[in-house]
C-alpha cells in the first residue's frame, strides 16, 4: 500500500457518534448537508439522494459486520451481500496506520482501499466510485451484459442494486469535501440510535424535506408521526402469516413498525421458517415519488426486511415505473396500514380507474383499499376530517357507503389538530379501523382531540395508553397532562383513567369514548325518507298520465291555452317530484357524516349572573389601573 501520502482522516478517525435524540440527529445531518451544499449539491433534490445512498452503504456495512460476528459466535455460515473492495469498511471508512485501528472482517485496516486511492492521486476516489463501485452495485440488480435481472444475485443483492440504480455518479464535486462527508457519516453507529426512532434514513429524509420547504410541493406528501404508526400497528395487531400492505408507503414507516411488531411476537428463538416468511413474503408497498422509493427500500432492508416487495409507480393510475420486486404480490392483502395523501387533486387518468370519480386523492385511495383488502382482513388508515363529514359530493358519500356496506368500521379515533404539525400539515385527522366481510352496525369512537400537542410536545404512544411492546400502561406511566383533569375531578376519584388502550378491549363508553348505533341511524333515515319517496313516486305516476293526456291533446290540436296550462302543471309536478327526491337524498347523505363529536365531553359552564360578570370585569380593571399607576410613578422618580 502506498505510504508516501496519507489521508488527513488518518489522524482524526473518530469513534461512532451517539445519536440519542431527534434533535441531535437533525443537527448531525445538518452538518453533513452544509458540506454538500458547498460542493455542488445546493438543493434538497440534489443532496437528499446523495446522502441516502452514502448512509445506506454505511449502515449496511455496519449491519453485515455485526451479523458476521453473530454468525461466527454461533458457528453458522454467513454470506455478505457485498465483498471487498466494495464494502464501506474498505473504500469509505477513515484509514489509520495506528496499531489499534479497526480492522475489516478479512483482517485489513479499515479504509485501506480509500488510502490507496488517496495516495494514487487526486480524482482516484471519484474514479473508483463512478467507474467501479457504482457499476458493480448496479449489476446486482440487472446484468449489464444481458439487460435482464441478475440470475446470480440474492434477493437482498437485487434490492441493493435497485436502491443504487438512480445513482449514476457522485454529485459532490470536490474529493476533500467527499472525504469529509464520509468521515462524518462513518461516525454513525447502528448500536447508538434511540429505539424511539425509525432507522436513520427515514428520519433524515423527513427532517430534510421539512426544513428545506419541500413538504408542500406535491399536495399532501406528509409523513406519519412514528408514535401514531405504532399505536395503529398495536391496534390492528398483524401476525406472522398475514400479508401487510401500504399502497402509499413513503419511507416505509408502517411496514417497518409492523415488522418490529411481528418479530417481537416470535420471541428470542424464532423458527427459521417464520423468519424466512417474515423477511421475504410478508411486506408489500407502493410508492410514487422517485426520491422516496429508493429511501423506502433502503429503510426496510436495513430494518431487517431482506425482501421488501415494493412497486414504484402511481398506485391510482396503475402506471408502473418499476414492478420487478412486486411480482409475487397477492391480489388482496390481510392487513393494510396506510396514510394516503390528503389535499391532493387527481386527473382523469386516475379518476377513471374507480367507480366513484373524484379529484380528491384520499377518496380514490380509500376505494382502492376496499378492493385490495381481503375478506376478513383488517385496515388501519389515517384520514382527514373532511372526508368524514363531507356529504356534498357524490363520490365522498358513495365511497363511505361502500365502506360501511362491505366492512365493519369498528373504531374511529379523533386526533389532536397539531399531530401532523411537525410533518408540515395542520389538517385535523382521524384514525379509522375496519374489517372487511360484514357491514357496519356500531361504530366506537375515541376522542384524543382535546390533548394539546405541538412541535415541542408531540403526541406519544403513551397518550394512547400503550407501552412500546403494546402492553396497556398503568396510570402512573401515562403523561401527566393526559390525566390531570381526570385525577382532579371528584367524580372520577379512585377510578382508572379510561385510556384508548385500556378502553379498546371492550370498546366501552367513557368520558372520552362513545358508541354510535349506525344500523339504527340508517333505519331512522329510511323511515324519514320513505314518505318523501312515496310522494315522489305518486307524483311521477300522475306525471305519466298527464304526459299521455298532453300527447292526445297535441294530436287533437287542442286550444293553445289548454296545452300551455297542462305543460305548466307537468313542469310544476316534475319539479316537486325532484325536490322530494333531493330532500330524501340529503337525509340519506347525512347518515354518512361520520365526524367525531364527543357527547360525553365535560363542559365547564360559567354560571355567574350578568351582574357578577360585570363586577369581575370591573375588579380586574381596577387591578390593571393600579398596576399602571405604580409603574408611572416609578418612571418619574429620579
Amino acid at each position: 500500500m502506498p505510504r508516501s501520502k496519507k489521508d488527513p482522516a488518518a489522524k482524526t478517525a473518530k469513534p461512532a457518534k451517539t445519536i440519542a435524540s431527534t434533535q441531535s440527529l437533525s443537527a448531525f445531518v445538518k452538518s453533513i448537508c452544509d458540506v454538500m451544499r458547498r460542493s455542488n449539491c445546493a438543493s434538497a433534490l440534489q443532496y437528499v439522494p446523495e446522502l441516502t445512498w452514502i448512509l445506506f452503504l454505511r449502515i449496511l456495512d455496519a449491519q453485515e459486520a455485526r451479523d458476521a460476528e453473530q454468525a461466527e459466535a454461533l458457528g453458522a455460515a454467513f454470506s455478505p451481500a457485498l465483498r471487498s473492495p466494495y464494502r464501506w469498511q474498505d473504500w469509505a471508512a477513515p484509514w489509520s496506520d495506528k496499531p489499534d485501528h479497526a480492522q475489516t472482517t478479512d483482517g485489513k485496516p479499515q479504509g485501506w482501499k480509500r488510502q490507496a486511492l488517496f495516495a494514487a492521486g487526486d480524482g482516484k476516489l471519484f474514479e473508483f466510485i463512478n467507474k467501479d463501485l457504482l457499476p458493480h452495485l448496479h449489476a446486482l440488480d440487472v446484468d449489464t451484459r444481458t439487460g435482464l435481472p441478475n440470475p446470480a444475485a440474492s434477493p437482498k443483492q437485487r434490492i441493493i442494486g435497485r436502491i443504487m440504480t438512480a445513482v449514476e455518479r457522485v454529485r459532490v464535486d470536490d474529493e476533500a469535501n467527499l472525504r469529509d462527508i464520509l468521515d462524518r457519516v462513518h461516525e454513525i453507529s447502528i448500536d447508538h440510535i434511540d429505539d424511539q426512532h425509525f432507522f436513520t434514513l427515514s428520519q433524515v429524509y423527513e427532517d430534510l424535506l421539512l426544513k428545506m420547504g419541500e413538504k408542500n410541493s406535491d399536495g399532501g406528501q406528509f409523513f406519519t408521526p412514528r408514535e401514531v404508526i405504532r399505536a395503529m400497528v398495536h391496534t390492528v395487531n398483524p401476525t406472522l402469516g398475514q400479508t401487510v400492505y401500504d399502497p402509499c408507503c413513503g419511507t416505509g414507516g408502517f411496514l417497518a413498525v409492523a415488522y418490529e411488531h411481528i418479530a417481537r411476537t416470535l420471541g428470542d428463538a424464532p423458527a427459521a421458517t417464520g423468519i424466512e416468511t417474515l423477511k421475504h413474503d410478508t411486506f408489500f408497498g407502493r410508492e410514487k415519488e422517485n426520491l422516496v422509493f429508493p429511501i423506502a427500500l433502503a429503510n426496510l432492508v436495513l430494518h431487517g426486511i431482506d425482501q421488501p416487495n415494493l412497486w414504484h409507480g402511481n398506485a391510482l393510475t396503475k402506471r408502473a415505473t418499476y414492478d420487478g420486486l412486486f411480482r409475487q404480490a397477492p391480489g388482496q392483502f390481510d392487513v393494510i396500514l396506510t396514510n394516503p395523501p390528503f389535499g391532493g387533486k387527481e386527473g382523469k387518468d386516475a379518476q377513471k380507474q374507480f367507480a366513484f370519480e373524484t379529484s380528491a386523492t384520499q377518496v380514490l385511495f380509500v376505494q382502492g383499499i376496499l378492493s385490495e383488502l381481503a375478506d376478513g382482513g383488517s385496515c388501519g388508515i389515517v384520514l382527514d376530517e373532511g372526508l368524514l363529514f363531507r356529504t356534498n359530493e357524490s363520490a365522498f358519500v358513495e365511497t363511505k357507503r361502500k365502506l360501511l356496506d362491505e366492512c365493519d368500521l369498528w373504531a374511529i379515533v379523533s386526533l389532536p389538530g397539531g399531530v401532523f404539525s411537525t410533518a408540515g400539515a395542520g389538517v385535523k385527522t382521524n384514525l379509522l379501523f375496519f374489517t372487511k366481510g360484514r357491514n357496519t352496525e356500531r361504530i366506537w369512537y375515541y376522542d384524543l382531540s382535546w390533548v394539546k400537542v405541538g412541535k415541542k410536545t408531540p403526541l406519544t404512544l403513551a397518550h394512547f395508553g400503550f407501552g412500546k411492546d403494546g402492553a396497556v400502561l398503568d396510570d402512573a406511566a401515562l403523561p401527566a397532562a393526559l390525566v390531570a383533569d381526570w385525577t382532579s375531578d371528584e367524580a372520577s376519584a379512585g377510578q382508572a383513567f379510561p385510556s384508548y388502550a385500556r378502553t379498546l378491549a371492550k370498546r366501552g363508553d367513557s368520558r372520552y369514548s362513545w358508541t354510535v348505533d349506525f344500523a339504527a341511524r340508517r333505519a331512522r333515515a329510511r323511515d324519514e325518507m320513505q314518505p318523501l319517496l312515496d310522494q315522489a313516486t305518486t307524483l311521477k305516476a300522475e306525471l305519466v298520465d298527464l304526459k299521455e293526456d298532453l300527447k292526445r291533446l297535441r294530436k287533437a290540436k287542442a286550444d293553445a291555452a289548454k296545452l300551455d296550462a297542462l305543460e305548466s302543471k307537468i313542469r310544476e309536478m316534475d319539479k316537486a317530484a325532484r325536490d322530494l327526491e333531493a330532500e330524501a337524498s340529503v337525509i340519506d347523505a347525512a347518515v354518512f357524516d361520520l365526524k367525531a363529536v364527543n357527547p360525553n365531553a365535560v363542559v365547564v359552564v360559567d354560571e355567574r349572573t350578568p351582574a357578577e360578570l360585570i363586577a369581575s370585569i370591573d375588579a380586574q380593571g381596577r387591578i390593571t389601573a393600579d398596576a399602571l399607576a405604580r409603574l408611572s410613578r416609578l418612571l418619574v422618580q429620579p
